[in-house]
């Protein structure tokens, strides 16, 4: 056996005995009903429970700290982490730069992806008529057309109207995921040539959105949205240079 092989096997065993320690943890996580931000056990004692070696463990609490399962705060202890889709952002803009080279565009099917999820929304936020009342909408509204009638809507304010659509849905996942979508397009949009759009014509996009929420309209919204998203898609055909 050559000696390349066997760094392959002891390597894959390596692998194997940390996914092994990783769901071992979980599972403790989940019988002892730990819940976000509670102290974990130490070190020491996981090594003792587990009956794992120190560097198994340290491997496992690496790759669990990774996707948000565990927080370990130096001098302090480990703790239940709270949910975080970074090693989601990380892995698509990876991906969608290794996709630009191989003549894919990920980048716009991200769009499509938000498109048909922020479409669904809207209309779930109407359906169960929880449209009315967003005092913080209303307010963002008013600033973004501040900022357009100054020359320049910000990415903030467009980031915050998107969120404010859906916080009535009290869906924790729903922000999470639309925050990851904007963290990747955001990053990736420093890859493409600048784009000039006009702040009037971005305010507008919102404002057709923002007044079909406010009439409870479906329709309006769907036609709203599209409108919305196929802006994105011409500044994306731009940069690129289509």
């Amino acid at each position: 056996m050559t000696a390349a092989r066997t760094r392959g096997r002891a390597t894959r065993g390596r692998s194997s005995r940390t996914e092994e320690v990783q769901q071992r943890i979980k599972q403790l996580i989940l019988e002892r009903g730990l819940a976000v931000g509670d102290p974990m056990p130490t070190e020491f004692d996981l090594v003792e429970e587990l009956d794992v070696s120190r560097n198994s463990l340290r491997e496992a609490l690496k790759a669990l700290q990774a996707v948000g399962i565990v927080e370990i705060r130096h001098g302090f202890g480990m703790y239940v982490g709270s949910m975080s889709l970074d090693a989601l952002v990380d892995e698509l803009t990876f991906h969608a730069r290794i996709s630009k080279r191989q003549g894919r565009d990920d980048l716009a099917h991200l769009v499509d992806v938000r498109e048909v999820l922020e479409r669904g929304l809207v209309e779930q936020v109407i359906d169960r008529g929880l449209a009315a009342g967003n005092t913080e909408l209303d307010e963002v509204m008013r600033r973004m057309n501040a900022e357009a009638d100054a020359g320049q809507v910000t990415p903030e304010t467009d980031r915050m109207f998107h969120e404010l659509l859906y916080r009535p849905l009290a869906n924790p996942i729903v922000n999470q995921l639309l925050g990851a979508f904007w963290d990747v397009y955001r990053t990736l949009q420093h890859d493409l040539a600048p784009v000039r759009q006009e702040a009037s014509d971005v305010a507008q996009r919102h404002r057709d959105i923002y007044e079909a929420l406010r009439a409870g309209d479906r329709r309006a919204a769907a036609t709203a949205m599209a409108a919305h998203f196929r802006g994105i898609r011409e500044r994306l055909a731009q940069a690129r240079g289509d």
